[in-house]
């Protein structure tokens, strides 16, 4: 059971502890990491058309980082992961990463505070519409 697991990353220095905790559960059961992060289609919405090449390779260097960044994290653990870096609608992909990797479970961080009851859009969605356990870890704010 949870031979796979996806960790969708934004890059916040807040998701350390959600990747470390993710790191360590895998590391428990021998299990697969695929670590994704998604370059939001909708910083793109307002800009001018010139710009979007320029602020989309931004994103996407800042998307390299910061999946090399959780991938060392994995290593410290134990744990090789793989990485992918999407474009588009961030829920959309993650869920689209699910599928093609068959993952067992998806560990993601949420913005949102719990006791609101409420999730952050991003995580709201993947749980909704996910397919197998999503464990949203709450992401204390810095």
């Amino acid at each position: 059971m949870y031979d796979t697991i996806l960790v969708p990353t934004d890059g916040s220095d807040s998701m350390q502890p959600v990747i470390e905790d993710a790191a360590a559960f895998a590391a428990e059961r021998d299990a697969a990491v695929s670590l994704v992060y998604v370059v939001d289609e909708r910083a793109f919405l307002t800009l001018a058309d010139e710009r979007v090449d320029e602020v989309y390779e931004e994103l996407r260097s800042q998307g390299e980082a910061a999946l090399g960044e959780a991938a060392e994290t994995m290593a410290e653990y134990g744990v090789d992961a793989a990485t992918e870096l999407r474009r588009g609608d961030p829920a959309e992909e993650i869920l689209a990463v699910a599928e093609e990797i068959d993952a067992a479970l998806i560990s993601m961080g949420t913005h949102a505070r719990f006791e609101d009851n409420i999730l952050g859009s991003v995580s709201r969605s993947v749980v909704v519409q996910s397919k197998v356990p999503v464990l949203a870890t709450p992401i204390e704010r810095r």
